[in-house]
Parts: C-alpha cells; sequence; structure tokens
C-alpha cells in the first residue's frame, strides 16, 4: 500500500503539472471526450474522489448514494458554473482527503464501490488508472505529450484483471478461453500476465495497451498484436472503469493497425 500510494501522488503530480499553468479559459478547451472540455475532466475526478472517500469511511452511507448517481455527463454539468480556481480548488482538497482515508486501508480490505466491492489495492490502483487516463484527455486538449512512466503496471494490470467485467457489464457470456497479455513497459521491459500456456494472446506496447483499456484510444490506432478470437472479442471491448459500457473512441483516419497474429 504504501508503494501505491506514494505511485498515486506521483500520478497526481503529472497532472497538476498541465494544471497549474493553465489560464481560466484554457479549462474550457474541448477533450477528446465528447462534450467534455478540461474542466469536465477535472470535476469528474473530483467527485468520484470524494465518493471514495465515503466508500472508505462510510460504507453505508456510500451505498445509499449510489442510486443519486444517474450519468456522468450529468454530474460534469452540475460543476461547469464554478470557476477555474474553485474547480482546481476542490480536486486539489478531495485527492488530498481521499489519499488520507486509503492510507489507513489494508491491503486486502473490501470497499464498495459503483461495480462490485473491490480489494483496498484494487481500489487505489482504479483511481490511480482513473488520473492517468483523464490527465490523458487534458494532455490532448492542450496538445502536450506525456512521457510514459512505469507506473502505467498499474492500469496494465487493472485492466488486464477487469476483462470479464467487460464482457458482463455488456450482458456477454464470459470470455471462452484464458488470454496472455505480454507487453513492453516504457522502460523496455517484459511485462506479462495471464497463463504462459494461453492460446490466446496480445502483444505489444504498454501505453498502448493501458490506451486501449481505458477508452482513451480505438483498437486499429495501436500497435496492439492480436492472437485468438477469445483476444479479439475482449480488445474491442476492453473497459478498465467502473460503469456502463464505455462508447469508446472512433479510429482516426488512414489507420490499419492492431491487427491479429
Amino acid at each position: 500500500m504504501p508503494d501505491l500510494l506514494a505511485d498515486l501522488r506521483a500520478e497526481t503530480e503529472s497532472l497538476e503539472l498541465l494544471l497549474r499553468p493553465l489560464r481560466p479559459e484554457d479549462w474550457e478547451l474541448p477533450t477528446p471526450a465528447a462534450g467534455w472540455a478540461v474542466r469536465d475532466q477535472i470535476s469528474h475526478l473530483a467527485w468520484f474522489d470524494d465518493a471514495a472517500r465515503t466508500a472508505v469511511t462510510d460504507p453505508a452511507a456510500f451505498r445509499a448514494s449510489i442510486a443519486e448517481l444517474t450519468s456522468v455527463d450529468d454530474l460534469a454539468a452540475r460543476s461547469r458554473d464554478l470557476p477555474a480556481a474553485e474547480l482546481h480548488a476542490w480536486f486539489r482538497t478531495a485527492r488530498a482527503r481521499s489519499a488520507e482515508a486509503f492510507a489507513g486501508l489494508a491491503p486486502k480490505d473490501r470497499v464498495p464501490w459503483y461495480g462490485p466491492d473491490m480489494s483496498a489495492v484494487s481500489f487505489v490502483t482504479a483511481r490511480l488508472m482513473e488520473t492517468w487516463a483523464h490527465g490523458q484527455d487534458v494532455a490532448d486538449a492542450l496538445g502536450v505529450t506525456r512521457e510514459p512512466t512505469a507506473r502505467l503496471r498499474h492500469v496494465a494490470m487493472i485492466g488486464f484483471r477487469a476483462m470479464p467485467y467487460g464482457f458482463a457489464v455488456r450482458g456477454l457470456p464470459a470470455p471462452a478461453h484464458p488470454v496472455r497479455v505480454e507487453l513492453t513497459t516504457p522502460g523496455g521491459e517484459p511485462w506479462t500476465a495471464g497463463p504462459a500456456e494461453a492460446a490466446d494472446v496480445v502483444r505489444g506496447p504498454m501505453l498502448d495497451f493501458c490506451l486501449l483499456v481505458t477508452q482513451r484510444v480505438h483498437l486499429a490506432d495501436t500497435a496492439l498484436q492480436i492472437t485468438g478470437a477469445t483476444a479479439r472479442a475482449w480488445m474491442e471491448i476492453a473497459q478498465a472503469f467502473a460503469g456502463p459500457p464505455g462508447e469508446g473512441r472512433a479510429p482516426r483516419p488512414g489507420t490499419d493497425r492492431g491487427q491479429s497474429g
């Protein structure tokens, strides 16, 4: 948990490096998420950080509040009149309070959330994943290229473990076969998950895999190599985050990547 919390702090600081220099008008820049500006990405993180703190400190109150969540678009709309400085302060406060709550968790503690209950490790990893993914949207809106880091291993792992969820949330049967993932980290080291004997395999850059499972890129715009029907079906619907099926991103014109092996 201490190492994971340190990585969450580092990912938060990476996002803050993008936010601190912003002028008020920059918060209104459109991001790749349809209808969402930079401000909506940050209000989303702040709102769910507050919810995460409640889930840890008062699980009963959190469970009672689940029915109040209509859609993430509705949540974003509620905060659009908030001045940029107040929105930024809200995010900083919500993140600090949630991190303080996380520090009291043991790795195997169970925490309620909008999907199934999660272990504390998975729960905190999910907050890191969300920070990275929404930070990617902010970076794209600003035209900034971020250097991928070793923290992507957390995103890759939660993306791999969420494979059954991606099928279940769409009402599809559970995957028919196990899938192995063989990725190359930003530092060039191999990273693997899944049984070595699996016939279905996803191979490629860890960054591309993380962008895909967080639905920040279309499969066709990745360098992922896919072997097997189950692996292909998974990559077409992969979803590392809780909630209803995401719409994903449209392919960029003229791309022909993410091919079968």
